[in-house]
């Protein structure tokens, strides 16, 4: 049981070295990946309906067809 405490002391000790990013840092970074994922999303939506659009025509001849 003794380990255990000790090894819970040391991970908060250690933990306060950490240089944590300030909310700023991380609002920043957030901002980023969010605009990389929208941004991603709308590149794939348009390759998935140029393909289907490209295999539907091939198939039946017309583009997109229900």
């Amino acid at each position: 049981m003794k380990k255990i405490f000790r090894f819970c002391k040391e991970c908060v000790a250690e933990l306060k070295k950490v240089s944590w990013p300030s909310i700023g840092e991380v609002l920043s970074s957030m901002r980023v990946l969010v605009i990389s994922i929208v941004v991603l999303a709308v590149i794939l939506g348009a390759l998935d309906f140029l393909f289907m659009g490209g295999y539907s025509f091939v198939f039946t001849g017309k583009f997109l067809t229900n």
